[in-house]
């Protein structure tokens, strides 16, 4: 069978790789989340916070009021980490931290307007640079990345993924 074919064995199509060619797929994914970082890293740069930032404020933005322990899930740090970047980021003002309605011992946190600003800064660059790789790739490259991303997700990791997409579907 040729690389890179496709043959039907038990009815799964399997795709055979040389090593050569997952190698070239890592370097690409290496080099394309430089690219994927760049922007945000700029802009995180000017306010003195880090990527653990950028993703902090990401995750408070798509879930309103989760609480510090659905973060630490979603994120998989430690808490110590976590306290260090949710403390920073309610001293300069860009999260609010609310004691919880059903359990007072719980914290919600939600972006205030200043981290609201940030965040759609920090993710619009991101969008734009993958609107553009979305409109070069075209619609099937699209389904198939994002085929693949899921796929190279640990069960644990979808059924999370696939949770938080649904709720904002």
């Amino acid at each position: 069978m040729a690389e890179g074919s496709t043959s039907a064995m038990g009815g799964e199509n399997l795709l055979f790789l040389t090593d050569e060619q997952l190698r070239k797929g890592i370097e690409a994914m290496f080099f394309a989340y430089r690219g994927f970082t760049a922007d945000p890293d700029r802009i995180l740069e000017v306010h003195g916070y880090g990527r653990a930032h950028h993703r902090a404020l990401h995750f408070i933005n798509r879930t309103h009021g989760t609480t510090v322990n659905n973060l630490l899930n979603i994120l998989g740090v430690t808490k110590q980490s976590l306290n260090r970047v949710l403390r920073t980021l309610i001293e300069d003002g860009l999260v609010e931290s609310r004691v919880g309605r059903k359990d007072r011992r719980e914290r919600n946190l939600f972006l205030t307007e200043k981290g609201d600003t940030l965040e759609r800064a920090l993710s619009e660059a991101q969008r734009e640079r993958m609107r553009a790789a979305y409109r070069a790739a075209g619609p099937q490259a699209v389904a198939g990345f994002r085929q693949v991303l899921e796929a190279m997700m640990d069960d644990e990791i979808r059924r999370q993924y696939t949770n938080m997409r649904d709720r904002r579907a």
